[in-house]
């Protein structure tokens, strides 16, 4: 496994594997990785072929962060992240720092306007702006075929494959589905930094949703993951919402397939789950 921190050592290094007869595949992740990264991996080491190259970059991406204290407080185990991607028969990790990411003066960003409007979009102004703006780069610095996003940031997937379909970028957006614990909390991160009352309390998130999705009226849906959610005096609602499952705006009736989705604040951990919703 081959570890570079600048975007020219990644294309200097990537020049060997050019010959190769698989797919280039990229996982992009901001470390602390755990099963569900891991499982993004085993998807582009398929996509890639037994020739392909898989690259995972870990990159804590400071511009995607609308507050400061998250980002300060995002986990970084990287000789833990360095030793899972060896396991996992990672071909490439991309460690590059802000310095080599994004210059003093940067004037360009990426922006999409309709799909990131709503959700975590109206709750952390500027975040997808950010994410966009570094998935682009990295699509760019690894010259990928192929990419793999968890669905369990199923706002973040829609605006990316929104992102390539619109500015025409040649990269397959290869889906994974939610991987989660054994008592229901889809697995992220963020879930380290949780007392042991709130991790207890967290998979609330997805009964909660998961019950209130089998209704069929959309106030009913919504008050009933409202109250459920409420009942718990460690959870703090950022949003909940019953969207298009295509276009990710507010619906008022159930006439084509939906997400109820939500962000929950466990203090200052924020969690966000999501599930589908069947039209009438």
């Amino acid at each position: 496994m081959r570890v570079v921190e600048t975007g020219a050592e990644l294309r200097e290094v990537l020049l060997e594997y050019a010959g190769l007869a698989g797919r280039r595949v990229l996982v992009p992740t901001m470390g602390a990785l755990h099963h569900g990264h891991l499982e993004l991996v085993r998807l582009a080491r398929e996509a890639a072929g037994p020739g392909g190259t898989v690259i995972v970059s870990i990159f804590v991406n400071p511009i995607q962060f609308d507050r400061s204290a998250d980002l300060e407080a995002y986990p970084r185990p990287l000789e833990s992240d360095l030793e899972k991607c060896l396991a996992a028969g990672v071909d490439v990790v991309f460690l590059p720092d802000r310095q080599s990411m994004y210059f003093p003066d940067r004037s360009t960003t990426v922006t999409e306007s309709l799909l990131s409007s709503g959700l975590c979009g109206a709750t952390r102004p500027g975040h997808f702006d950010g994410v966009c703006t570094v998935v682009l780069k990295l699509f760019l610095l690894s010259g990928c075929h192929a990419a793999v996003f968890g669905e369990k940031d199923f706002q973040q997937l829609a605006i990316i494959r929104r992102m390539v379909r619109d500015l025409d970028v040649p990269v397959e957006i290869i889906e994974c589905p939610t991987v989660r614990e054994s008592d229901g909390l889809a697995m992220s991160s963020r879930n380290v930094r949780l007392t042991s009352k709130q991790r207890a309390d967290a998979p609330r998130i997805r009964r909660v949703l998961a019950a209130a999705a089998g209704l069929r009226d959309v106030e009913e849906i919504l008050a009933s993951a409202r109250s459920g959610i409420e009942a718990s005096p460690l959870a703090r609602i950022d949003y909940l919402s019953l969207v298009d499952a295509e276009t990710l705006q507010p619906v008022t009736r159930l006439e084509r397939p939906a997400v109820l989705a939500a962000a929950v604040f466990y203090d200052e951990v924020r969690l966000i789950d999501h599930v589908g919703v069947a039209p009438l």
